[in-house]
């Protein structure tokens, strides 16, 4: 008689099974230790992580792999990351990116205005990252991956399914 090991109980509405698909991520940062924090936080959720510490290195790994979230430091030693969002609109990129910079405020609305009009979505968060918005940040990603709705939202509340921005 074949025995069966569950590693925890299923989650109510996810998919049979209950498997949760490892994200492929790239982070992207010239700051070898922010680029060693969000990898572990990332690979300790389970995810499967790819490093950049380039814009040349980052636009070479989107055109030849297909990712599932890109992290993203609009400061790069050799460029912008505006560059690299636009190889990733030319390589029609779908997965979602999440800025991490330590750029003001205005600078990452900025950013996000621009990747919109690009097509791509795109989340930021301040340095020092705050691991633990990461990781909310990469259990969304990952549940709206397998279809199941966000149960939260990072600044932000959700009202019948729109997220509504607090801003001060």
């Amino acid at each position: 008689m074949p025995i069966c090991v569950q590693s925890g109980p299923a989650q109510p509405g996810a998919p049979e099974g209950g498997e949760r698909r490892p994200l492929q991520l790239l982070v992207v940062d010239d700051d070898g230790t922010q680029r060693e924090l969000i990898s572990a936080a990332a690979r300790h959720a389970g995810h499967v992580v790819t490093l950049a510490q380039s814009c040349a290195e980052a636009i070479e790994q989107i055109q030849a792999i297909r990712f599932d979230c890109v992290t993203l430091d609009l400061m790069l030693e050799d460029g912008d990351g505006m560059e690299v969002l636009q190889a990733m609109a030319k390589a029609k990129f779908a997965g979602s990116v999440i800025v991490v910079s330590g750029m003001n405020a205005a600078r990452r609305i900025a950013a996000r205005s621009y990747a919109r009009s690009l097509g791509i979505e795109l989340q930021s968060l301040p340095k020092p990252v705050d691991l633990a918005a990461l990781r909310i940040c990469l259990a969304n990603l990952g549940k709206t991956t397998m279809g199941l709705p966000v149960m939260h939202i990072w600044g932000g509340v959700i009202v019948d399914g729109v997220t509504e921005e607090h801003r001060s």
